[in-house]
C-alpha cells in the first residue's frame, strides 16, 4: 500500500513538473551612441518570456513573439496596431520582412565563434559559467561584436531540450536585423545552460556601443490563459513593420 502511494505521488509530481511553465523577466541596457550625426540616447528595456512544453512567448514593449513547435508556426504580434504576422517553421525571415529590409539583410554575412572560459560567478541567484563570443559582420557595414555570456544549468527547466528544440527557432526569428545562419546557431549551442546575463561591445562607424542584459526573475508558474496564441480580434498582415533605422 505504501509503495503504491509512493508511486502515485512520484507520477503526480513528475507530471506537474512537465506541465509547468517557466517565466523569465530580464532587463537590457543600451548605451548612448552617435552615428553619422544621429544621436541615439541610452535606453533600458524590460522583456518577459514564457517557456512551456514546445511553446514560447516573448513580450517586449508593444511587440510580442510566439513560437509553437506543435503547430510549426511563429507569430509576431504588434499590440499597438492590433496586427500580426505569421510564418511556418523552420523560420525563414526573408518571407515576412519588408522587401527592402530583406534585400539589405542579404548583403550581410555573419560568422561567430563561442569559447568557454574557466571563469564562473553567481549572477543573481544562479551559479554561472562564462563564455566568450565573437561575431563578425561583413558586407556594407562591417563590424565586430565581442560578447561575454554567463549561463546557468541551475534553472527550473530542461535547458538541454530548450537548447536543441526552441533556441534555434528563437535565434532565426531574431535575425530580422542580423543574419543568423545554422553555423552561428550551432556555435551558440555550445553554451551549456540558460543564458542569465551578457555584455556586448561593438563599434559602429567609429561609435562605441555597449549592451548589457540580466535576468532578474526566473520562476516556475502557470502561464496566463492565451499567452501562447494571437489575441482575438487582431488582423493578419503579410509583412513585418520596418524598424526605424533598419
Amino acid at each position: 500500500m505504501r509503495k503504491s502511494l509512493l508511486v502515485l505521488i512520484i507520477i503526480f509530481v513528475s507530471f506537474s513538473f512537465l506541465a509547468a511553465d517557466v517565466y523569465v523577466k530580464s532587463t537590457s541596457h543600451t548605451s548612448a551612441f552617435e552615428v553619422m550625426g544621429q544621436k541615439n540616447p541610452e535606453k533600458t528595456e524590460t522583456t518577459e518570456q514564457w517557456i512551456g512544453d514546445g511553446q514560447f512567448a516573448r513580450i517586449s514593449g508593444n511587440q510580442s513573439m510566439i513560437i509553437d513547435l506543435s503547430k510549426k508556426m511563429m507569430y509576431i504580434i504588434y499590440n499597438d496596431s492590433q496586427t500580426y504576422v505569421e510564418t511556418s517553421l523552420p523560420v525563414d525571415m526573408s518571407k515576412i520582412l519588408p522587401p527592402q529590409a530583406a534585400q539589405m539583410l542579404s548583403m550581410f554575412k555573419m560568422t561567430a565563434k563561442v569559447t568557454p572560459t574557466e571563469n564562473s560567478k553567481v549572477v543573481g541567484k544562479w551559479k554561472t559559467k562564462e563564455y566568450n563570443a565573437v561575431l563578425n559582420l561583413t558586407g556594407m557595414m562591417p563590424m565586430t561584436m565581442n560578447m561575454k555570456i554567463w549561463a546557468s544549468k541551475d534553472v527550473p527547466m530542461d535547458w538541454k531540450k530548450y537548447k536543441d528544440t526552441m533556441l534555434p527557432e528563437i535565434m532565426k526569428a531574431s535575425s530580422s536585423s542580423m543574419p543568423f545562419g545554422d553555423e552561428i546557431i550551432n556555435e551558440f549551442k555550445k553554451i551549456e545552460g540558460f543564458q542569465v546575463a551578457s555584455e556586448m561591445t561593438m563599434n559602429i562607424m567609429g561609435a562605441d556601443m555597449k549592451v548589457t542584459s540580466n535576468v532578474i526573475e526566473m520562476v516556475e508558474k502557470k502561464a496566463p490563459a492565451g499567452i501562447y496564441s494571437v489575441p482575438a480580434g487582431f488582423s493578419k498582415v503579410e509583412k513585418m513593420k520596418a524598424k526605424k533605422g533598419m
